[in-house]
């Protein structure tokens, strides 16, 4: 019988990114809530959530209140227009913020306190407790502080973008109100400060630590600000701005310039979010509405702490016993320090799965790269790379060294741009050729290329990964990386480079995807082949592990495959606008997602092709911006033994997970997926942590 294709337009077949996003974000406030975890690491999950939603506001609300103001009619797949996408987030995110507060307050503040670590109202703190802190406002925080008073002889003052602020009202000799500003320095000091203890000399032990919050200190001591006024009333808020902005290559002669212009112009962007104290005086409130600009549907009244963000400080604390245990990542023994990386990579290709793997291997690359006599060049791409880099430290040993080195960092990483420009201009000081990236596309793939003269000529060795090359989320990020000295790999990775630097217009790859090129028909192709495989012997298989499934073209690919017979297992760790289990569309299709530990990053393709499996690994998700707007790659797998380790081990282990695995259902809600009665629960990381063993050996 032939097959009825969904078309691709049809509204009732997607769901809403925006709101996908947000059950996602409730996953990892579900694991804030989750006592099965360490208690410092569920303070970390409650940050994360928090932070999350800073950054949701700052780039997708503000995009749909432009667009809704704007009267932009183009609405996405699901059909949801601006307008209603806004009411919709406020309607999803009201009850979770209340569940969040409550889950601080009610479960694991006490429990923190029970475990020696209190956070304690200024107001309960003894005599001596105050006097120290008083000692510490007066030398060390009143200095900074400038309070902006508000009249007709003073403008509203500018609110910076995620500044925590004090909104004060003050009452002078005739009774007459008056309203202040107060900037809290959270970037001079912490936001929770340590009580002083005038017993010990520093603090020694973290098992008996007392904190305050900095606004607090702020608040109790506002009459030294405000001399001959009576304080009637303090309230914490603080204001999310616009932070999406276009960066407009064609029209910037110098993008460095212009990305540092952007900078500036994001923490002066039009106000998307106010939170207040849920105390705040509603004439205050009314205030801000009218001075910003903005609708009572944009001003959210929280609990106390205003900004739980900042709670990640609390995991400085050395309280090993209040979190995850720590493991030592595997090394494989061909790439240990003391070993010779390229014999090594010469006998075999060589998967690394971190954090499960140490990303040592990586440094050690370059590093013995950079100080290899037969080494004459190294190409690689920087997205995000972090504040202290071995990476780029161990690029500037091979400048050093005489080596020819070419570096495209991309400026426009969101939110990593002032960072990428610093070592950018690092790099150029040193003499490496810097590439701030390709004119209308921003270049998320992972490469790196070491080319090396040897007896039998210039042969290139790379490394292709499906994250960053950041030494510190490596730690906590799961990701691929493969060593290959592959000719075709090589002749690819070298082509791209060419047109990543200079003006090279390559239409074809011999082994690589290549987006915005071949990456998006290749997938589909398979696909495809797939769906004629089950056609003709009812065996096909799909399996894909990716952070996002949002691109319709892909999602419509894939119901096909569904409405053919194939089995799809899709596990989406994020935003997944498919919807599964739609009787005669997608039936045959599961989507699951991972929330726990380790933040699931790696991408993975899997297409079982009759037998003659493949599996792709890269950088890409089906997105459009990456499939359209960005230079990405996916890699093939081709060492038969890492192949079926990918396979037999990773895949297997991740789809069945009973812990902290959740199924999707066709209305885009979650379940747990249950253990069954006669098994053992199965955490797919923690599992991996703990058969380090297996997974090594799977490889050899």
């Amino acid at each position: 019988m032939a097959l009825t294709p969904p078309t691709i337009d049809d509204p009732t077949l997607y769901i809403n990114r925006e709101l996908s996003w947000i059950r996602f974000n409730r996953h990892v406030l579900d694991e804030a809530r989750d006592e099965s975890h360490p208690l410092l690491e569920r303070v970390k999950f409650l940050a994360i959530f928090a932070n999350n939603l800073d950054e949701f506001f700052m780039v997708r609300v503000s995009g749909l209140q432009r667009q809704s103001a704007q009267g932009v009619l183009k609405a996405p797949p699901d059909g949801m227009t601006a307008s209603e996408q806004l009411d919709a987030i406020q309607q999803r995110l009201r009850p979770e913020l209340e569940l969040q507060y409550d889950c601080w307050h009610t479960d694991i503040l006490p429990k923190l306190a029970g475990a020696g670590i209190f956070i304690h109202s200024y107001t309960d703190l003894n005599v001596e407790q105050k006097n120290a802190l008083h000692t510490l406002f007066v030398d060390e925080i009143f200095p900074v502080l400038i309070p902006l008073a508000f009249d007709s002889a003073h403008p509203f003052p500018f609110i910076s973008n995620l500044s925590l602020n004090l909104a004060i009202i003050v009452r002078d000799q005739n009774k007459k109100e008056l309203f202040a500003r107060l900037k809290v320095p959270t970037n001079l000091f912490s936001r929770l400060v340590r009580i002083p203890e005038p017993t010990r000399a520093a603090y020694t032990d973290d098992k008996d630590a007392h904190f305050v919050y900095l606004e607090e200190i702020i608040a109790a001591h506002l009459n030294l600000l405000f001399p001959g006024l009576e304080i009637v009333a303090s309230f914490p808020f603080r204001i999310t701005r616009d932070a999406d902005f276009d960066i407009e290559v064609d029209e910037a002669s110098d993008l460095l310039t212009t990305v540092e212009e952007v900078m500036e112009q994001r923490a002066r962007g039009n106000p998307v979010r106010i939170e207040v104290d849920s105390s705040m005086h509603d004439n205050i409130c009314h205030m801000f509405e009218k001075k910003l600009g903005v609708s009572s549907a944009m001003l959210y009244r929280v609990g106390h702490p205003v900004g739980m963000a900042d709670l990640m400080q609390l995991l400085t604390l050395e309280r090993p016993d209040l979190k995850d245990p720590p493991f030592l990542p595997s090394i494989p023994a061909e790439l240990s320090d003391e070993k010779d990386i390229f014999s090594a990579i010469r006998k075999r290709d060589i998967l690394i799965y971190h954090p499960y793997d140490s990303f040592s291997p990586v440094i050690n690359f370059i590093r013995q790269a950079a100080h290899d006599p037969d080494v004459l060049a190294i190409k690689i791409t920087l997205y995000r790379v972090g504040s202290k880099s071995p990476i780029v430290k161990a690029l500037l040993e091979a400048r050093e060294n005489g080596k020819d080195v070419a570096a495209l960092i991309e400026l426009k990483a969101r939110f990593d741009e002032e960072n990428n420009i610093g070592w950018a201009r690092a790099l150029e000081h040193e003499g490496v050729h810097v590439v701030y990236g390709v004119v209308g596309l921003k270049v998320h793939a992972k490469l790196c290329m070491v080319i090396r003269r040897e007896k039998d000529g210039i042969r290139r060795y790379m490394h292709l990964g499906t994250g960053n090359y950041n030494a510190t989320t490596s730690h906590i990020y799961t990701d691929f990386g493969m060593f290959t000295c592959d000719r075709d790999i090589g002749h690819d990775v070298a082509n791209l480079f060419n047109f990543l630097t200079g003006y090279a217009r390559i239409t074809s790859y011999k082994k690589l995807l290549v987006a915005p090129v071949t990456l998006r028909d290749g997938i589909l192709l398979r696909i495809e082949r797939e769906i004629v495989r089950q056609q003709a012997c009812g065996d096909g298989h799909l399996a894909f592990k990716m952070n996002a499934l949002v691109d319709p073209v892909c999602i419509s690919a894939l119901y096909r495959a569904s409405q053919a017979g194939v089995k799809v297992d899709l596990q989406v760790r994020g935003i997944c606008c498919l919807r599964p289990g739609i009787p005669g569309i997608s039936e045959n299709i599961t989507v699951s997602t991972i929330v726990g530990r380790f933040l699931e990053h790696a991408r993975l393709y899997y297409f079982h092709n009759g037998g003659d499996e493949e599996v792709l690994l890269g950088s890409s998700d089906l997105m459009p911006r990456n499939l359209d707007r960005r230079v990405e790659i996916l890699f093939p797998v081709e060492d038969p033994r890492i192949k079926k380790a990918l396979i037999s081990i990773i895949l297997a282990i991740q789809l069945s997970d009973t812990e902290k695995e959740r199924l999707m259902k066709s209305d885009g809600t979650y379940e747990r997926r249950k253990t069954p009665a006669d098994a053992e629960p199965v955490n797919a990381q923690s599992w991996l942590v703990s058969h380090r063993g297996i997974w090594y050996n799977a490889r050899q």
